[in-house]
């Protein structure tokens, strides 16, 4: 390309967007950690105890919680910051999301909850997204029956058995013949449905929060680790 543009080789990327990027033989590391220590900063947070995962196991916001009114602006402003954040930290995904359901009035408790997931942060700074190279593309889709109607997902084994097995469809004429389309595409051999044990469920992690251990265990099957564990010794 340089000999057909004007351009100047600088050399590998190092950063982009406000995302640092590191490169070694067998991975891609992506990462926001001046990002998220300018968080912390701005927000008086630097000297914070941290915590183990961004919500507690049974956290249960609401609009009407009872609890004093707190600045909005200073909570929309942490709140978009997490979610910028998202985009190479996909495990804090839905506690940002939640709590961005309550831009509008939001209480002292919303406020303090988006204060933990910075303290989740600040105990989390060198975490960020590994793509390991040589790896076959593959899609690979979870999903949570939690949210939609059991025959309609194919999220338990019931569900797997009528698309595999079209004799026992006679007893589920009522199922709308849009949904088929998932019995075909099997059938043709472009998806395969595998059953999915609630402990390996990483539709979990994007849908309510989890305990340290479970959230951990998701949260490395998203890709997101630190930079210590990387292979080979890189400094960010």
């Amino acid at each position: 390309m340089m000999m057909k543009y004007e351009m100047a080789d600088l050399g590998l990327l190092h950063h982009f967007l406000g995302m640092g990027v590191v490169q070694t033989r067998s991975s891609i590391f992506i990462h926001q950690k001046k990002y998220a220590s300018s968080l912390l900063n701005k927000f008086g947070l630097n000297e914070c105890n941290t915590v183990t995962t961004p919500l507690a196991a049974t956290e249960k916001l609401t609009k009407d919680d009872g609890n004093g009114a707190t600045s909005e602006g200073q909570y929309r402003s942490i709140v978009g910051s997490l979610l910028y954040l998202i985009a190479t930290r996909p495990n804090i995904m839905y506690a940002s999301s939640l709590l961005a359901r309550f831009m509008h009035c939001p209480t002292s408790k919303h406020y303090g909850t988006a204060k933990r997931v910075l303290r989740y942060i600040k105990g989390t700074l060198d975490y960020g997204l590994e793509y390991v190279k040589g790896k076959n593309t593959m899609l690979i889709g979870f999903c949570d029956s939690d949210w939609e109607d059991q025959l309609k997902t194919c999220d338990n084994t019931s569900a797997i058995a009528i698309t595999k097995n079209p004799v026992i469809h006679q007893k589920t004429k009522h199922i709308d013949r849009r949904y088929h389309f998932i019995e075909d595409a099997l059938q043709e051999g472009i998806i395969d449905l595998v059953y999915c044990p609630i402990k390996e469920q990483l539709a979990d992690i994007f849908t309510k929060p989890l305990a340290k251990y479970q959230f951990n265990y998701l949260r490395s099957m998203l890709g997101v680790k630190s930079a210590q564990d990387l292979k080979e010794s890189v400094e960010l």
